[in-house]
């Protein structure tokens, strides 16, 4: 009798599985969800636009990507944990975020990794970049690619930060990342976690002298109007991934995935043009505004970031191997 139940249950458990795929198919098109905390505005979330257009012409009208932009669905980890469950198809988010999820990301949030853009991209592009994106199988989350972020930048109310020394004791706000919080700590600041969405405020009113971000998103959030000086010293350069949940990805036939990559080849593309045109349009509003733009001699704040490296070389043997395999990288 025990066994006749168990045989029924699983039965019942497969018959609504495969009664929740079909419906995500729609009769006879494949539907992916995929949700995000970025604006409408933002280069990513346009790319998006261009990734769900492609593949709905590629596949005649067989495939659809339904996209949820501004945190509707939750914020980024929430995101990456629908993805586990299989409750969410697809997501993007900062490799900051990720590299809770998938330990290999974390080496892109370590500080002056990259030479320059070219470098950063043959990574990506490459065989360190693919095994990245797939380090995340065992955890539910196939990575589908990278799209291009900048560098990160501290942005102050009220002081100009042309070296480590100008940083020494302001409360900067910094994402929730061991790597990036101890990059800032290095640099002599004293980091802040406070919430992105009541940033604009803190900076308003003092409660920190100031953050660190890419230009397109100083730019988008508005917080150029609480800050009078941007330092460019491009400490840090994580990546956003889009993702797939290795539910829905296993799901998809040979050939949707073929289509759903070529789309995301295609996204990838444009987005650079798009994060370039957003990059210039931010200096043109930033010199409008009265905002200062300095760009400092970066050799002091590399060697000030430099024991963290010795640190990790000790503590993280297998990130500090990656991170000079990458650093070596012609």
């Amino acid at each position: 009798m025990k066994n006749r139940l168990i045989k029924i249950a699983a039965a019942v458990l497969l018959f609504m599985t495969a009664l929740s795929f079909r419906c995500s198919r729609h009769d006879s098109t494949t539907v992916l969800k995929l949700a995000h905390v970025l604006p409408t505005t933002h280069p990513v979330h346009r790319a998006m636009i261009v990734l769900a257009d492609t593949l709905a012409r590629m596949s005649d009208g067989r495939m659809r990507i339904d996209i949820y932009p501004g945190g509707v669905l939750g914020n980024e980890r929430e995101c990456l944990e629908s993805l586990q469950i299989g409750s969410l198809d697809m997501t993007k988010v900062s490799s900051a975020v990720l590299e809770n999820f998938m330990p290999a990301v974390s080496v892109l949030s370590l500080p002056y990794l990259f030479r320059d853009k070219a470098h950063r991209w043959r990574v990506f592009d490459g065989d360190i970049g693919r095994r990245m994106l797939l380090s995340g199988e065992n955890v539910w989350l196939h990575g589908l690619c990278f799209y291009e972020s900048g560098e990160r930048n501290f942005y102050l109310a009220k002081k100009r930060v042309e070296t480590p020394e100008d940083l020494h004791g302001l409360k900067i706000r910094v994402m929730r990342s061991n790597l990036s919080i101890r990059t800032v700590e290095a640099l002599g600041a004293k980091s802040a976690p406070i919430a992105f969405d009541e940033l604009f405020t803190a900076i308003a009113a003092g409660v920190v002298d100031g953050a660190e971000n890419n230009i397109p998103t100083i730019h988008q959030s508005r917080h150029f109007e609480v800050s009078k000086y941007i330092c460019m010293d491009g400490h840090s350069a994580p990546s956003d991934v889009l993702l797939i949940s290795t539910h829905a990805w296993r799901r998809l036939t040979a050939r949707e995935q073929r289509w759903l990559e070529t789309a995301v080849r295609a996204s990838v593309k444009k987005q650079k043009t798009l994060w370039q045109e957003a990059t210039q349009e931010a200096f043109r509003d930033f010199a409008a505004a009265g905002v200062e733009v300095v760009w400092p001699d970066k050799t002091p704040f590399i060697e000030a970031v430099t024991p963290l490296y010795e640190e990790i070389k000790t503590s993280q043997p297998e990130l500090y191997e990656l991170a000079m395999k990458i650093k070596n990288l012609k």
